[in-house]
């Protein structure tokens, strides 16, 4: 007679969490065992983990879910955003021990052990946020090998710091291909691929428009030999002051009168073709319920963000620059945070535009995909 006895879950090794500054967490291993270093950051979000571990924006983090119960919806072949999950560490307090939804197709324990990330869960994940929003993001390790906290330590100093980091070319594609317009094609976009999202360009064919997504590398001669009606710049991670060759690539198109649109690092990196700086947060803005202002419209959006670094733009006024005039367009209503910007000529039409959140967002919320439609408007000419 068959047996109905659930199945027994595999015991889990100890594992530790060791803070750059010394403050260490004692939980199980969860996914694969082993060891990894990387930036810990926390993400707010309640809901789509899976787009959150493929987003490629996430590269060399540890990612800290706020929400103390992972792993409800499982895994399906679906939902990612990227070719493979990218944190380099995942810490969760509370993993679900079944998943339950019509879609999945195996568990996140699974899923993270057959894609060699490293996790730890059954920790304090509110106390190690608290930690973090008050001290900083900062560098850590996860390990279910070492049980020695002071040498994980000395091996966390070592590691490298996110600032100073370019990372945008460890993540993007080695070569272009195209995401056909969906029905009948009305433009020709070159998307840059800086960690670039899946649900991006399918949002854009989704408007008519054919998307050429490019290298991180690519140059501007690349650029215009797919004759765009507009030029785009992705998500993708790393510090905006140590990635140089696109922002020299952005300028030659703002000078070329290129219709441009930035999302993220997009952001970033336009508001350094402008000569605006940017800087690092002390923490960030990670989740999927960022109030922002679109001072545009006076509207205000709840937003899904993941980013550690920002532009560093003056909100009271417009800045000349050489290819027109330019001004912060949306504002995070939490902390002022600069999350977009614009550009106009000198007879008021906008002619670039970015903002520093996920219009796509897959996950949701969707209240700013009415930024694609802008962009549409842009490439139209009626802006």
């Amino acid at each position: 007679m068959p047996s109905h006895a659930p199945a027994t879950t595999p015991t889990c090794r100890p594992a530790i969490l060791v803070l750059e500054d010394g403050r260490t967490f004692h939980g199980e291993s969860y996914g694969a065992e082993g060891e990894t270093f990387g930036e810990a950051v926390f993400n707010t979000g309640m809901t789509g983990y899976q787009e959150t571990l493929t987003d490629p924006s996430y590269h060399r983090q540890v990612v800290v879910m706020t929400a103390p119960h992972i792993g409800n919806t499982g895994i399906n072949d679906e939902d990612p955003e990227s070719r493979r999950i990218w944190v380099s560490g995942y810490v969760v307090r509370d993993p679900a021990r079944v998943p339950s939804n019509w879609r999945s197709q195996r568990s996140l324990d699974e899923e993270l052990r057959a894609q060699g990330v490293v996790g730890i869960c059954g920790i304090d994940t509110r106390a190690l946020t608290r930690h973090l929003r008050e001290r900083g993001a900062m560098r850590c390790a996860i390990s279910s090998v070492e049980t020695d906290p002071a040498a994980l330590l000395a091996k966390v100093q070592d590691a490298e710091q996110m600032a100073g980091a370019e990372l945008a070319s460890q993540v993007s594609v080695d070569e272009a291909y195209v995401v056909p317009a969906l029905g009948e094609k009305r433009f020709t976009v070159a998307a840059l691929d800086l960690g670039i999202k899946a649900m991006t360009p399918h949002r854009m064919a989704e408007r008519g428009i054919e998307v050429h997504v490019l290298p991180a590398t690519a140059s501007i001669d690349d650029v215009l030999a797919v004759s765009p009606d507009g030029l785009f710049f992705s998500n993708g991670p790393g510090d905006p002051a140590a990635t140089t060759g696109q922002v020299e690539l952005l300028r030659s198109a703002l000078e070329r009168g290129l219709p441009y649109f930035g999302i993220c690092f997009g952001n970033q990196l336009f508001g350094r073709a402008l000569g605006f700086g940017t800087y690092k947060l002390t923490y960030g803005h990670r989740g999927i319920n960022q109030p922002v202002m679109d001072r545009t419209t006076k509207k205000v959006e709840v937003t899904a963000h993941n980013h550690g670094f920002a532009v560093d733009a003056p909100l009271d006024r417009a800045t000349e620059t050489p290819y027109g005039s330019a001004a912060v367009s949306h504002v995070c209503l939490n902390d002022d945070v600069v999350e977009g910007l614009e550009l106009r000529d000198a007879a008021g039409r906008l002619t670039a535009f970015s903002v520093q959140y996920h219009p796509e967002a897959a996950a949701g919320p969707h209240d700013a995909a009415y930024l694609f439609d802008r962009f549409v408007s842009l490439l139209e000419g009626e802006i």
